[in-house]
């Protein structure tokens, strides 16, 4: 006998269709269905006659009657909210008044008298085979129709009774059995109800729904106060258990006041002060964690993952930020109203928290200064030396710096919305401060770009941008340093920067511009060498003998390094110095033509040309 597990299934179907009257008209065809097959259909062709109530040995008997009775209750409920939220859209009309109203408030009525009789029904345990928690639950059920149709009538005080008693009803039966459906259930269809109606009885925003229900609670009913202490002894009581067993008062720990920059104002929304209560908690588990022998061995990627236990109730209190300044919005509130004051300012300070802590995560897992292009060593055995692993490729270096310039990309994105809040534009002093923090950001993305340039050789675009990052650097250097401010904390890096990693990354920048200046230069000199067109002189070493006709030499080209394999004379060249007087076997002298006068001719040229001597004479 699942009650709140059967309603809380059928009204999830309201919200996927997103139409009280189409989940009306799905509940009508269930119950059809479910009459029939009941056997509690009318007789086709006899007059109407009001269905028999049900006994409780029918409901002992079979289980499903109980859900023919809810589907009645619910299915006039489903009416009451399809018409409420079709007068509301009428923006014609100011309110729902006349027998629009009244029909609203009987559609309530009829599902509340139906959740009643069931209720009636359970309580003779015997015949019906109920237990307590399915008493509990069906009065529970009971007891939210009857604050819905008093929310219609206006009466508050009757409502919040009626709510009040569901909320701790349901909120012991979770303690109990610990089912999130009963958690879900009141949340989604009590709470919101409970504190609009405490808003309209004058009460503040910051006492919780806790306290407005068990204010309200009907103490007088002894049974039910005995029954709900039965499953939790703490339901009715100023003070819950926390986990470690110990009772603390509720809004003992949560803020009660906020600041941003010179001004304090208080919290009056509770949920905006719950949510605070967690990031400063949060806050202060990180701080400790980074603070820990245990969190320095943690790697940056560990590091920057602790940082979404803030971040998460971060983004809680400042939606919750916003839905107060909504609520108020749609309660006619106007901007210059003293509560939408305090909001916004509670919206700036709660926002800047917010967005300090992203900045944050961006660097502790961005290393900041560190180098990713540098090679890293290698585990080795025991007994073995720790080896270099080979250096990363251009590839690998340029896709961790790209990693890296996405991370201030976000960062500066981050800075810019921060502009847009309210009251930043005003505060001049504060702008400053926040320039010299986006300066600083701004010249960290020039650095990793010039690196990148200078991996590809391009050594003009990495001075340029080298030269860029430290003019950025230096007036961020002379930039008013950025105040704390709320939830940030000093072990945790943040969004505040100080004067030494600032002046750190100058001298780092400026260090680079005088290397890679010094690179240009040296590449310049090479361009223009080649750019002449000359052809490379001889060594000096092999012109020794010879004067320069300019007067200067090249002292850049002594000798040819490396040298270069060239042939060499193995030993002297010895020529036969024979040849022209010695016959070797088969040689034949020419006939002269010309008989005896050639001969004398040539007698007389070998008398006239002298005979070649020495070691290279080439007298063939």
């Amino acid at each position: 006998m699942d009650i709140t597990g059967f309603l809380a299934s059928k009204r999830d179907n309201a919200t996927l269709l997103g139409d009280y009257g189409a989940y009306r008209a799905q509940l009508s065809r269930r119950l059809a269905t479910l009459r029939k097959k009941l056997g509690k259909t009318a007789t086709k062709g006899k007059k109407y006659a009001a269905p028999l109530p049900l006994k409780a040995e029918e409901v002992g008997n079979n289980h499903e009657l109980v859900h023919l009775q809810l589907l009645v209750s619910e299915r006039a409920w489903a009416h009451a909210m399809h018409m409420r939220s079709v007068r509301s859209a009428d923006t014609s009309r100011a309110k729902i008044q006349g027998s629009d109203r009244k029909h609203i408030i009987s559609r309530f009525h009829k599902a509340a008298s139906n959740a009643t009789a069931l209720l009636s029904i359970l309580e003779a345990k015997d015949a019906s085979k109920a237990t307590d928690n399915n008493l509990l639950e069906a009065r529970a059920y009971a007891e939210s129709l009857a604050g819905a149709a008093d929310f219609d009538k206006t009466a508050w005080a009757d409502s919040l009774r009626h709510y009040s008693a569901s909320h701790v009803i349901y909120a012991a039966l979770e303690s109990s059995t610990k089912k999130d459906v009963f958690r879900d259930f009141r949340v989604s269809h009590i709470d919101p109800s409970l504190r609009y109606g405490a808003h309209m009885s004058q009460m503040p925003r910051i006492v919780t729904i806790p306290t407005i229900a068990r204010k309200w609670f009907p103490a007088e009913d002894a049974a039910l106060v005995k029954a709900v202490e039965q499953l939790d002894p703490y339901a009715l009581k100023d003070e819950e258990k926390t986990e470690s067993g110990d009772s603390l008062g509720e809004t003992a720990d949560l803020p009660k006041e906020i600041s941003w920059r010179s001004r304090t104002v208080p919290i009056e929304d509770v949920a905006v002060a719950t949510a605070l209560a967690s990031v400063t908690k949060a806050s202060q588990q990180l701080s400790s964690l980074l603070s820990s022998p245990h969190g320095k061995e943690l790697s940056r990627k560990e590091k920057a993952a602790a940082y979404d236990s803030v971040l998460i109730p971060s983004q809680d209190a400042a939606d919750a930020v916003k839905q107060a300044i909504v609520r108020l919005a749609a309660d006619g509130v106007q901007q210059g109203d003293k509560k939408m004051q305090v909001l916004q300012i509670t919206r700036t300070a709660v926002n800047f928290a917010l967005i300090g802590w992203r900045v944050g995560r961006n660097r502790v897992w961005d290393g900041e200064l560190s180098d990713d292009t540098e090679t890293k060593r290698q585990k080795a055995s025991k007994n073995d030396k720790p080896k270099d692993q080979k250096k990363p490729s251009t590839g690998r270096k340029l896709a961790k710096i790209r990693e890296r310039v996405v991370l201030y990309d976000a960062t500066l994105q981050s800075l810019d919305s921060m502009k847009e809040l309210p009251g930043v534009a005003a505060d001049s002093k504060f702008v400053s401060e926040l320039e010299g923090t986006y300066l600083y950001f701004q010249s960290f993305k020039c650095l990793l770009l010039a690196r990148s340039h200078s991996i590809l050789s391009a050594l003009p675009n990495a001075l340029a941008l080298y030269a860029r990052a430290e003019s950025l650097c230096s007036k961020s250097v002379a930039a008013p340093l950025l105040q704390a401010q709320i939830g940030l904390n000093d072990e945790a890096p943040t969004l505040n920067v100080n004067k030494h990693s600032r002046e750190q990354l100058h001298k780092l920048l400026a260090t680079e511009v005088i290397r890679h200046r010094a690179l240009v230069e040296l590449e310049a000199e090479r361009t223009k060498a080649a750019k002449t067109g000359a052809t490379p002189s001889r060594p000096l070493i092999e012109n020794l003998n010879e004067y320069p006709a300019s007067g200067v030499v090249d002292l850049d080209n002594i000798v040819t390094f490396p040298p270069k394999l060239e042939p060499v004379p193995l030993k002297p060249i010895f020529l036969d110095l024979a040849w022209n007087y010695i016959e070797y076997p088969g040689q034949k002298k020419a006939a002269p033509k010309d008989g005896g006068k050639g001969a004398s001719a040539a007698g007389e040229r070998n008398e006239q040309a002298p005979s070649k001597k020495g070691w290279f004479g080439f007298g063939r």
